[in-house]
């Protein structure tokens, strides 16, 4: 058995894996802030977890962590986790020293393409996903939209971090050099347009989930909620644009905060794929609607992945999902 866990700013999801990569148990509770009670979230979902599946927290075969921030695998290092009121913080030592087990510990977001890649891999394939016998079938992205945007990239079946760890952080990609400043420190980043947070700024209002009611004044006929709703879509669609061009994976799943949104960002960015398509053929040839996929809320895309990185090969086993497990564009 095989744990992993995905320590959110709010919350953490910890699931137990088996060796064929089936979930078996899942929990999730509230996230500590602040260094020390990060590593008690982390004790208690392991603890949990291993009791759930009538183990010890030793006799589990390993744990795999997801956490925002900077994270140097090697070392278990976390850094510079702001959500988490966390600056630096030697995670993987930490806790393997408390429970006893080997721990690795992994970017949030690197972990979850994992797990969607694990997801898309499964000998349980959804409807609306071909089976692919060339090089493709080994390959995709994984677009995370939640208070920011960065993405993840699996090539040959494993994570692709780049020389220096920083591969898909599109988000920092500017799109605007007028736009407002990021918080990375340049101007008019796509996570400036296309993220939560980038709602959160254009569409102030009381309502406790922002992007749900932009939407909906939207649908009711608010100008300037479709003015911002649109700004979102082109933004998504050219997250979807760079991760093609620059990596021609086949399939870009997109998970995270803004996909409970469902259709209607879907429908959104499918509109803008098509506008573009109607003016540039080189755009409509590399066919953007088909390749994007939605994950859907209910697969914990993080807390798998962090369970596949602990793996001592980080390999991913082949996966039994429900028949619709992931949406897809026709």
């Amino acid at each position: 058995m095989r744990i992993g866990l995905d320590i959110g700013g709010t919350k953490t999801d910890a699931v137990v894996i088996d060796e064929a990569g089936t979930v078996i148990e899942r929990r999730r509770f509230a996230t500590g802030r602040g260094p020390e009670q990060v590593v008690a979230t982390a004790v208690r979902g392991v603890t949990e977890l291993a009791a759930l599946a009538g183990m010890a927290p030793h006799e589990v075969a390993s744990i795999g962590v997801g956490i925002p921030g900077q994270v140097d695998r090697l070392a278990g290092r976390v850094q510079h986790a702001v959500n988490l009121d966390v600056e630096e913080l030697e995670l993987g030592r930490e806790l393997s020293a408390i429970v006893s087990a080997p721990v690795s510990v992994e970017n949030d977001v690197k972990a979850a393409a994992l797990g969607a890649f694990h997801l898309l891999s499964g000998d349980s394939v959804p409807r609306g996903i071909a089976t692919r016998d060339d090089d493709s079938a080994q390959s995709m992205a994984y677009l995370n939209l939640g208070t920011g945007l960065a993405a993840g990239i699996v090539i040959g079946g494993r994570l692709w971090r780049g020389s220096r760890g920083t591969a898909g952080e599109i988000g920092h990609i500017v799109v605007d050099p007028a736009g407002v400043l990021c918080k990375c420190g340049q101007r008019g980043c796509l996570e400036t347009v296309a993220s939560g947070s980038a709602i959160a700024r254009q569409w102030p209002t009381s309502h406790p989930i922002p992007p749900l009611d932009l939407f909906d004044c939207a649908d009711q006929g608010s100008a300037d909620a479709r003015r911002v709703r649109h700004s979102v879509a082109q933004g998504v669609a050219n997250a979807v644009r760079v991760l093609v061009l620059t990596v021609d994976v086949e399939d870009v799943v997109v998970g995270g905060g803004l996909t409970a949104l469902g259709d209607r960002l879907r429908d959104d960015v499918v509109e803008v794929f098509a506008g573009w398509g109607e003016r540039s053929p080189f755009l409509a040839s590399l066919e953007l609607a088909s390749r994007m996929r939605f994950i859907p809320d209910a697969f914990p895309a993080a807390a798998v992945g962090a369970a596949l990185v602990g793996m001592p090969d980080a390999s991913i086993p082949d996966a039994s999902i429900p028949d619709e497990s992931v949406a897809t564009v026709a």
